[in-house]
């Protein structure tokens, strides 16, 4: 697989936000497209999209289009963290009894907070 590419209104702001979420390095931006790299061979990028409408999970009017799993060791540490990057904790928690936890990112895309 060569990347992973997210629909968003502002491809900078996203990338920003994600590079502070799981870490890594923008290898190329322009207004249109950024490139996040960790080292490993998959990239996640950013796609600038002007008409882009975010997903409402869990409603399946727009779906959740795609989600990220990021694995922590300390979850409450980890929630204070994205909700000061900007994250949001949705009111639906599916895995509050299991081990994820879900948030949107700025824009909307659902991601997970999982631990083992």
């Amino acid at each position: 697989m060569r990347a992973v590419v997210l629909d968003c209104p502002d491809p900078r702001a996203l990338a920003d936000f994600y590079r502070r979420l799981v870490g890594g390095e923008v290898t190329y931006a322009d207004d249109e497209w950024v490139n996040l790299r960790d080292g490993g061979q998959v990239i996640l990028s950013f796609q600038r999209a002007e008409d882009y409408q975010p997903p409402t999970w869990p409603d399946s009017d727009r779906g959740q289009q795609f989600h990220i799993d990021v694995t922590v060791d300390d979850l409450n540490q980890a929630e204070r963290e994205v909700l000061a990057l900007g994250a949001t904790r949705t009111d639906t928690q599916p895995g509050a009894e299991e081990n994820w936890r879900v948030y949107l990112d700025p824009v909307g895309h659902p991601f997970c907070l999982c631990w083992d």
